[in-house]
């Protein structure tokens, strides 16, 4: 047979490098490789396939023998779908002010997945059980969406981390309510690799019931789960998945993804170095005087607030985004790929535009 020809051409400039979002990365190695091995022949469609049966054994070798992974193309889909399959209609769900689903999605839980989203101010991104309770109320009150579910974000919008006593109170502070525990993980891997602690330590060991896990962030081309921890009052999650939009009738090569990332130690190798480069950056940014850095830097994100138009002009040099212009805060985020002459010459250039 002959080698496959292609006429593709390369478009951009693959040295050019950005810290608008770990999006912005390509495809790991290992994942490209794992893709091309799952390719050719055929395999059965939807999800019936070898490598979509041999991913939930690996999931389960990360988060206990009755999680049950299943296979979407995106982080706003898995989320769509995993709070679906625990609200009823009159529903509602907790979650962070500044929470990806709330803030990112586009309304799309409430817009598509028809959920109320009840929304608590947070001062880093974390709720805890007393700021739960400011929305946990009026289950029977007709008059208001019911709460059912707790979502959080690990790690957060703002890039801090739950510790797994911090998300173990949580779960059983919603339990204790009758509420359902959902973890939206779409840098789930950061946060292992900041806590130096197996994911399922602080997701079925500590009480969660699902989770949206992440893989495009963390070197995959595309593709994340709905991983089931707690089956108990979780149904229908095939069903809704097809009626959301979010079953891939090539399934092998989502799953294929995510079993290069988990069934060794690539996703983990990944996120310490994401990890690693925003401590770097944060490192740097700090002997700048002017800047000022916003949060704890937990995991591969870095919000710093400078001038407004020091950030405009070094956004000319380098991408990333404004996360509140009025204010003037800025977020960084480093991916598996970024390397230390990556950041380097990002701070270098940083320092050379607040003394202009």
């Amino acid at each position: 047979m002959n080698p496959p020809r292609t006429d593709a051409r390369r478009h951009h400039d693959p040295d050019v490098r950005g810290f608008a979002s770990d999006n912005y990365a390509g495809v790991h190695p290992e994942v490209l490789a794992a893709l091309a091995v799952a390719n050719g022949g055929h395999q059965v469609a939807y999800g019936e396939d070898a490598y979509t049966e041999n991913l939930q054994q690996v999931v389960r070798s990360h988060f206990g023998p009755t999680a049950e992974a299943f296979p979407v193309f995106n982080g706003t889909g898995a989320n769509v779908v995993a709070l679906q399959a625990v609200t009823d209609r009159w529903g509602a769900v907790i979650c962070a002010e500044s929470a990806h689903i709330n803030v990112d999605e586009g309304g799309a839980p409430e817009r598509v997945g028809g959920i109320k989203l009840l929304t608590v101010p947070t001062p880093d991104g974390k709720l805890t059980p007393e700021l739960i309770d400011r929305q946990a109320y009026g289950w029977d009150d007709e008059h208001r969406a019911m709460p059912q579910v707790v979502s959080i974000t690990q790690a957060t919008e703002l890039g801090t981390v739950y510790t797994p006593d911090e998300i173990r109170a949580i779960c059983e502070h919603a339990h204790a309510h009758g509420m359902k525990v959902h973890v939206d993980g779409s840098r789930l891997a950061n946060a292992a690799a900041t806590l130096n602690v197996p994911m399922r330590t602080f997701t079925d060991a500590a009480g969660v019931d699902l989770l949206s896990l992440g893989g495009t962030k963390n070197g995959a081309l595309f593709g994340e789960a709905v991983v089931v921890l707690n089956p108990d009052g979780i149904r229908h999650l095939k069903h809704l998945r097809k009626l959301s939009m979010q079953l891939a009738s090539k399934m092998r090569f989502v799953s294929v993804q995510l079993e290069a990332l988990l069934a060794r130690d690539l996703w983990l190798r990944n996120a310490r170095h994401a990890n690693e480069m925003a401590q770097r950056l944060a490192e740097g940014v700090r002997a700048v005087h002017g800047v000022e850095i916003l949060y704890p830097v937990q995991a591969n994100a870095v919000f710093a607030r400078l001038p407004h138009d020091v950030s405009e002009r070094l956004q000319k040099r380098f991408r990333f985004y404004f996360w509140d212009e009025a204010a003037g805060d800025v977020r960084w985020m480093c991916a598996f790929d970024t390397t230390e002459d990556d950041v380097d010459t990002f701070v270098a250039a940083l320092k050379e535009e607040m003394a202009r």
